[in-house]
């Protein structure tokens, strides 16, 4: 997995001791340390956090206790005894993850590992807050006893905008047409069974879900994911942690302006990247072009056409791997990641895109210096914000993990 525990243990600092606090905090390590490295032996969860054997044996007597992890023995070919092998146990410990989006919202259960046991999908109107939240909710109790599962170890939501998750209130949120909405408030009116629920901004909940669960094979440790949807967002990982910013509303890069006095945005501002990279904005080229209603399109149907040769639909996806290198651009500028993301179903089109998008970049965004930032698309099968929002559940399972008295 992207996330690996550095080899060297100087690399981070354990703690040893007998209070129950540093025991907390070491067994959050200890099954950290499995999730990204299973199989894993005692032998080097020790090696690897300084703890001693008898304190690494301890915590793994309570996590297997809890279900939390299973060992099996190792399919090495060592002198003696063969090791046994630790790893997470699937199928306990579920959570809830709701993606809520105007004006398709995703319901679905994954389990720790990331795997996705279900998912339903809803229609929602913009501007009811209320009424997406209880559709939603009572979309996922069917979901749960529908699979059979007693009960939920934490629900996440993923909400696009901008959200101020501490006093637990959508500040804004374009696409719903929610405003100062207090979500904490309406989930414990519609669900006071739900006691550990949290919740963010789906692009940064994408993020979140990429650094746990993301499959490609190069250095995560620093990455935006871009976003792209109605809207754009992006989500913001530095030193493997994702950046929220002082008022938790960092990486707003689509509403960044690309083009003075040009399109007017959702913001109400003018000429913003997500007036021209996002897909509405890709969809209303398409329908200017061929002389049609952009309600009768969808971005689906517009890639479909690109990838199967038709020169209009691939002329418009150009168009918007053109834009997305601009933003992109800016955003290597003023981050300097190592990876950027593309998430959504423009990377369907990514054979069209992406040689549009690098042309960009390669023009603007590296002052002449010898390096290239990869650009990459979502390695995620499971829908990145819904997964963020069950990562954001699985995260507090693994960091907020807490020995029985």
């Amino acid at each position: 997995m992207n996330t690996s525990v550095e080899d060297n243990a100087n690399s981070r600092k354990f703690v040893a001791g007998n209070s129950k606090f540093l025991r907390e905090i070491n067994t959050s390590t200890v099954l950290r340390i499995i999730r990204e490295r299973e199989p894993i032996s005692r032998v080097q969860i020790a090696r690897l956090t300084g703890l001693t054997k008898s304190t690494v044996s301890s915590i793994i007597a309570e996590l297997l206790a809890d279900d939390l992890i299973f060992e099996s023995p190792s399919d090495g070919r060592s002198v003696g005894r063969n090791p046994l092998n630790l790893s997470l146990k699937l199928g306990k410990h579920l959570v809830g993850a709701i993606d809520i989006d105007s004006p398709v919202s995703r319901v679905g259960v994954v389990d720790i590992d990331g795997s996705l046991k279900g998912m339903v999908v809803k229609q929602i109107s913009a501007g009811d807050p209320e009424n997406s939240v209880s559709v939603c909710i009572e979309a996922l109790r069917a979901l749960r006893v529908s699979l059979k599962i007693e009960q939920l170890d934490g629900v996440g939501f993923s909400i696009p905008g901008i959200i101020d998750s501490r006093n637990e209130i959508v500040e804004f949120s374009p696409s719903l047409e929610w405003k100062d909405f207090y979500l904490g408030d309406a989930i414990r009116q519609n669900a006071p069974e739900f006691k550990k629920v949290s919740f963010g901004n789906g692009a940064n909940l994408s993020a979140l879900a990429e650094l746990w669960f993301g499959t490609h094979k190069t250095d995560m440790a620093n990455f935006v994911f871009l976003s792209v949807h109605h809207g754009i967002g992006s989500g913001i990982v530095m030193e493997k942690r994702l950046m929220e910013g002082e008022y938790q509303s960092s990486g707003e890069f689509g509403h960044m302006v690309i083009l003075d006095n040009g399109e007017t945005c959702s913001c109400g501002s003018r000429g913003c990247l997500e007036a021209y990279a996002s897909d509405k904005a890709t969809i209303r080229r398409f329908a200017s072009m061929t002389h049609t209603v952009a309600e009768d399109h969808s971005l689906q149907d517009i890639v479909e056409l690109g990838i199967n040769g038709d020169s209009i639909a691939a002329e418009v996806l150009k168009q918007t791997g053109y834009y997305l290198g601009v933003g992109i651009s800016n955003i290597i500028k003023a981050i300097d990641p190592h990876v950027i993301v593309v998430g959504g179903q423009i990377v369907q089109a990514w054979d069209i895109v992406y040689p549009e998008i690098m042309s960009v970049v390669r023009q603007r965004a590296y002052f002449g210096r010898l390096k290239d930032v990869e650009i990459l698309p979502t390695s995620l099968a499971v829908p990145p914000r819904l997964l963020g929002a069950a990562t954001l559940a699985i995260e507090k399972i693994f960091s907020d993990y807490s020995i029985s008295d």
